[in-house]
């Protein structure tokens, strides 16, 4: 049996459940070195948190993401956001600098992701991001993925985790002057157990068991997963490791 199931982004629950991945951005938020004026695009802006600091800078921002309701949010707060597929960037020449946070994992066809970024850089632009790298959540998908055979499903993987060498490679095919690509492990703690998460950020794998059952597979997946994920005072890491780059298109 094969599953087909898509990712949807509530605001709300995002908050609740991973509030913690714009927290954790600000490292590559500081990386991109913005400067009050510039034009930046946010791509995968989700609900705007860390768009709004760019914001503050005095940069001019363009977020653009795929779902609506996190666009919606992002307007909420301010930003100037538009719905739009990352794979299918409609700009020419209109940014000094492209960023990214944990959203270019979501974007499996890399290659249409960096010819639109490419496009939408000036000359002498730069591509500043992080995202899932080769590892990521490897427990988590390991399990998942045994979970799911033992049923005899088949769920196409949603996400790009790429290695270092292998982006590189991507970006300078694209013809950019790489500065740098390298994997970053981030243990990352949980604002609950593994079962949110699930719910939150696995929904094409979680959306190929039947409704029904959904609660009762979660539900073993966290007693798979405790041993491995959940420490002797009760909290519960997910082994995260990030991929970052830093690009220029010359």
């Amino acid at each position: 049996m094969t599953a087909s199931g898509t990712q949807q982004w509530n605001p709300a629950d995002y908050q609740r459940h991973g509030g913690f991945v714009p927290e954790l951005g600000t490292p590559i938020l500081d990386l991109l070195q913005a400067k009050a004026g510039e034009r930046i695009l946010d791509l995968g802006c989700g609900d705007g948190a860390l768009t709004v600091k760019l914001i503050q800078l005095g940069c001019a921002v363009q977020g653009v993401d795929s779902s609506a309701p996190m666009v919606e949010g992002a307007r909420r707060l301010g930003v100037d956001a538009l719905v739009m597929d990352g794979e299918s960037l409609n700009f020419h020449e209109q940014f000094d600098a492209v960023f990214s946070n944990a959203a270019l994992h979501w974007m499996p066809r890399a290659e249409k992701v960096i010819a639109g970024i490419w496009r939408a850089l000036k000359p002498g632009g730069r591509l500043v991001a992080e995202f899932g790298g080769h590892g990521n959540v490897a427990t988590i998908v390991h399990a998942l993925s045994a979970a799911l055979a033992a049923r005899d499903i088949e769920a196409p993987d949603p996400w790009f985790f790429p290695t270092p060498e292998g982006y590189r490679a991507l970006l300078e095919q694209r013809g950019f002057k790489v500065q740098w690509t390298l994997l970053v492990p981030r243990p990352t703690l949980l604002p609950g157990d593994v079962g949110a998460w699930l719910n939150t950020f696995a929904q094409p794998f979680i959306s190929a068991i039947e409704e029904t059952a959904r609660a009762d597979f979660i539900a073993s997946l966290v007693e798979t997963l405790r041993g491995p994920m959940c420490d002797a005072d009760g909290k519960w890491w997910a082994d995260y490791v990030r991929l970052r780059c830093h690009a220029v298109k010359p």
